[in-house]
């Protein structure tokens, strides 16, 4: 894609500014910073990969992957500000996420253990495990909100932490995983997924583009299953004070 052609992409944030202004959202100011900042994100992860590329040097891969989850476990923590120790767990949830897939991949020999591939599936991987834990928080908010008088009679009644919230979990963890469940039925029928796309407007060959892609399908859905399920094991606690009652005003 040429510099100009590039350019002329920023017609469509142009379409999305005015119909913001049409229908008085109030949006302009975040869009505008939205596509600067994602601009100048891109472009530098770009002249750093291109960098981490050429050198092939552990410890930069090693750094690129904890600085993505260290973002994103800020960013989906933002979901549930007032848990202490939440941003910890969910790193901790898709450190462990992101080690299961990469040790799967590289140790089975299904990707070279390069940075090339490596970065970028990792990228995926805690990407997605970020939004799956940011929805499963904010089930978890919703489930507390709706069911507190039955998780409070089942406290009284001599049940766990663990046990008066089960339900709850259950249901958060399966609403977090929706999104990918719903992906995995629909794709290839109603969306052509990123990569599939990018691999073939690139000119590689369709099958070898849908290959990767089912594998990266099948890497989302495990990396959902898991995030979701561990990080509520490590954090339902949180949802409890000192003295065992539920928190309020999350």
């Amino acid at each position: 894609m040429s510099n100009l052609a590039l350019l002329c992409t920023l017609a469509f944030v142009g379409v999305t500014m005015l119909l913001s202004v049409w229908q008085k959202l109030g949006l302009e100011r975040d869009i505008a910073v939205g596509t600067v900042r994602s601009a100048l994100q891109l472009l530098l992860v770009g002249y750093v990969l291109q960098y981490v590329f050429g050198s092939k040097h552990v410890l930069l891969v090693l750094l690129i992957v904890a600085v993505m989850i260290a973002v994103a476990a800020w960013n989906a923590g933002q979901r549930a500000k007032g848990l202490p120790g939440i941003r910890r767990r969910i790193a901790l949830s898709l450190a462990a996420t992101e080690l299961l897939t990469a040790g799967l991949l590289a140790g089975l020999g299904i990707i070279e253990a390069t940075p090339q591939y490596l970065i970028p599936i990792s990228g995926i991987t805690i990407g997605s495990a970020m939004i799956v834990s940011g929805l499963y928080l904010n089930q978890m908010r919703r489930e507390l909100e709706s069911s507190r008088g039955e998780i409070e009679a089942l406290l009284s009644l001599g049940a766990t932490e663990r046990q008066a919230l089960q339900d709850a979990l259950k249901r958060s963890v399966r609403s977090s995983m929706i999104p990918t469940v719903d992906g995995m039925k629909t794709v290839g029928l109603v969306q052509l997924p990123g990569m599939m796309t990018g691999m073939i407007v690139a000119g590689a060959d369709p099958v070898e583009a849908v290959r990767y892609q089912i594998l990266i399908m099948f890497i989302l859905a495990a990396s959902a299953a898991v995030t979701s399920m561990l990080l509520s094991r490590l954090s339902y606690k949180l949802w409890f004070d000192r003295n065992g009652n539920l928190r309020r005003g999350l």
